[in-house]
């Protein structure tokens, strides 16, 4: 295996591909050439389908920029790229608050956030290494150019980058000084073909050669096209064939070839390495179909509006991660929740893990079960579950007959000295990586306190979807904003 000072030489030469020996292999050189071009155009297909829009496809070209105004929030410029910048963003967040804790989030620097954003990935990329990590990468120009030229021409006034000619391929450079109008193309900002065309892929059997890749090459990251060759590294590494055995239909592709937005698969293989479609917790049987759902409790969590809406479960091990960190979903956008309250994490209560165990077999969030199963509830729960004794109890707990079950008699009943593991009020953080949905278009964190409230009535506000949302996780909170200004999920 090539050391890594070669690895280095072969990368600044812009070598298609960084390969094993030819001993260990088996293979020729062309030939991992190929196989390497092949995936690669496999992935083209997963991701975007038959044909890539002009327009989505420049959505997501765009680099990881973190923001003028808070040293470690990415920028997203359009929609559509969340599906990975928000993952990311969490990650970081992850790291920052429990692995190196101490720090003022105002008073990072540039080489530490960049140093967070690259142990970021290099998490999502272990979840997903199947035999050795491979890096797609562009050629150190390319990387690079794009993004200058495109900076130069939004300093000169009246430039106008036209997405009409954003098929168009150039290698020619242009003088932005000289410009009035200066189109995309001749930005370098091709057509999806000729990005395509110019990937190369690199090898490294460790995450530490992978750091340091990235350490040493922060333009593959920080140019025109970083969010998408990281996609593509992830997609790789966890290879092609794994991925397309982890998804129930891949008929859709992972990236709407309308909207831009990525699918919950996708989002799904960014947080746990695992490119399922649903977020329920293990896999479900539903009319023989086996539905593959989140299979642990996971580093970072999720939650989501569209649960609210009934379109979806979203599973304890979403919902109750390891971390203090959430990606939250809205119809359109995700965003990130996070909190330095290391208790909002801790291990259930028994109290807390009988609630779980009894809103499992109330899906529509009624705080009520079907009286003739209370017997599977016990059961779960471990307590006495015979015949004879389930049926004194459904007398007990149901005495006008309604062939119901409350919430807070059967927790009065077999739990009256509940205890919670969460506290009653903690802050939580919020962040949207676009700027248009952030005060004075400056993307930042917004703090808010939060309460948990006595009652589990919750009251539906459809005029604030920030709280609908966290009510899928804390059904009885209530939250203010420290700006006075409701976050944004859109």
């Amino acid at each position: 295996m090539p050391s890594s000072e070669t690895q280095s030489i072969r990368m600044e030469s812009e070598i298609a591909c960084s390969l094993v020996s030819k001993e260990r292999s088996g293979l020729t050189q062309a030939e991992l050439s190929e196989n390497a071009a092949r995936e690669l155009q496999e992935i083209r297909k997963l991701l975007w389908g038959p044909n890539i829009r002009v327009d989505v496809f420049r959505r997501w070209s765009q680099g990881f920029e973190f923001s003028d105004t808070e040293p470690s929030a990415l920028v997203q410029k359009e929609g559509g790229p969340c599906a990975v910048i928000a993952p990311v963003q969490a990650n970081l967040l992850k790291i920052l608050i429990m692995d190196t804790p101490g720090h003022f989030l105002k008073d990072l620097t540039q080489d530490k956030c960049r140093h967070l954003l690259i142990q970021a990935l290099c998490a999502i990329l272990s979840k997903c290494c199947a035999k050795r990590f491979r890096i797609v990468s562009l050629p150190m120009e390319q990387c690079t150019e794009a993004k200058e030229v495109v900076n130069a021409a939004s300093d000169i006034p009246d430039v106008k980058l036209s997405t009409e000619t954003l098929e168009e391929a150039t290698t020619e450079p242009v003088d932005a000084s000289a410009a009035t109008t200066v189109r995309v193309a001749d930005a370098r900002e091709v057509s999806s073909d000729a990005y395509h065309e110019g990937l190369q892929v690199l090898n490294f059997d460790t995450i530490e050669e992978v750091e340091k890749y990235y350490t040493e090459h922060w333009q593959v990251l920080s140019g025109q096209y970083g969010v998408m060759l990281f996609l593509y590294s992830v997609l790789l590494t966890k290879n092609i064939d794994n991925v397309i055995s982890e998804l129930s239909d891949t008929s859709e592709p992972l990236i709407h070839n309308t909207y831009g937005y990525g699918s919950q698969a996708l989002i799904n293989l960014m947080l746990t390495g695992r490119a399922v479609a649903h977020v329920w917790d293990n896999d479900q049987d539903v009319g023989g179909l086996k539905l593959r759902g989140i299979n642990e409790q996971s580093d970072i969590g999720f939650i989501t509006l569209m649960e609210q809406m009934r379109y979806c479960t979203v599973g304890s091990f979403y919902k109750n991660p390891k971390n203090p960190v959430w990606v939250m979903g809205s119809e359109t956008h995700l965003t990130v929740l996070f909190s330095t309250e290391k208790r909002l994490v801790s291990p259930e209560t028994p109290s807390e893990l009988a609630r779980r165990v009894f809103k499992s077999y109330d899906p529509e969030g009624n705080n009520f079960i079907p009286a003739d199963v209370l017997q599977d509830v016990l059961a779960a729960l471990d307590l006495v579950n015979e015949p004879e004794y389930v049926e004194i109890m459904q007398k007990r707990l149901d005495p006008e007959g309604l062939h119901i079950i409350l919430l807070n008699a059967f927790m009065d009943e077999f739990f009256p000295q509940e205890q919670r593991s969460t506290p009653d009020t903690f802050d939580l953080m919020h962040y949207n990586g676009i700027p248009g949905s952030n005060e004075g278009n400056k993307v930042g964190y917004c703090k808010g306190s939060a309460i948990l409230l006595e009652s589990d009535l919750k009251s539906v506000c459809i005029s604030n979807p920030m709280l609908t949302c966290l009510q899928t996780k804390w059904p009885n909170i209530e939250i203010n904003w420290h700006d006075m200004r409701i976050p944004s999920l859109n």
